[in-house]
């Protein structure tokens, strides 16, 4: 192959790159547009509510993002923690050290109380405390990590937690977490997330790690 080969080679490789380009850009415009036409139609400001289900690792620290970014724009937030011990809580010892307040039922699961009245009457001590958090216009977001056990436990009424989610502030945004969640809480919300399970270290022996799990 001579040199004027090569040249003419490499000048027919660019002609057809050419088109290529072109058609990406004209799928990219076109995508371009039907985002903008749907950031476009989206003119509601409200309260969200939020659930984070499912069988997989993250829910808790989905929510718990949720707060880290409130916080780091200024707003406001509190939390309360359902099912958690006494235990160190790293996105706890963060929080509260940039003043988010948090309500914790601290007895640890059910399998380690082994005792359903103690751990209904902590539960219900916590969510009066919600209740509280849920009447506060102040605040912008309000995390109810690991709720739905409370509920499908029957630790704490349905009827009680969907009157409080439907009469707090308008603009206030509540996010719920564990798993199960209650179909009545699926439907009122807004946005819901499932998080499945693909692999899980612990089952294969590994042991929880810290800044990892807790």
């Amino acid at each position: 192959m001579t040199a004027h080969d090569v040249e003419n080679s490499s000048e027919e490789a660019c002609e057809t790159a050419k088109p290529t380009a072109s058609r990406h850009q004209q799928r990219q415009q076109k995508l371009k547009e039907q985002v903008d036409e749907r950031i476009n139609a989206a003119t509601i400001d409200k309260g969200l509510l939020l659930v984070i289900t499912g069988n997989g690792k993250g829910k808790s620290t989905a929510g718990f993002g949720m707060v880290a970014r409130n916080v780091g724009h200024g707003q406001t937030a509190a939390v309360a923690q359902f099912i958690k011990g006494s235990w160190e809580c790293g996105e706890r010892n963060l929080l509260q050290s940039h003043g988010v307040p948090f309500a914790v039922m601290a007895t640890g699961f059910t399998w380690e109380t082994q005792n359903r009245e103690l751990d209904k009457s902590a539960a219900e001590q916590v969510w009066q405390q919600a209740e509280r958090y849920l009447q506060d216009p102040n605040i912008n977001l309000v995390l109810l990590d690991e709720l739905t056990y409370m509920i499908t436990y029957d630790y704490i009424a349905l009827e009680r937690v969907l009157a409080a989610l439907q009469n707090r502030p308008a603009m206030q945004h509540v996010a719920i977490t564990g798993r199960a969640c209650h179909r009545a809480l699926i439907e009122m919300a807004d946005t819901v997330s499932e998080v499945q399970s693909i692999k899980h270290a612990f089952d294969a022996g590994i042991r929880v790690q810290k800044g990892i799990d807790w």
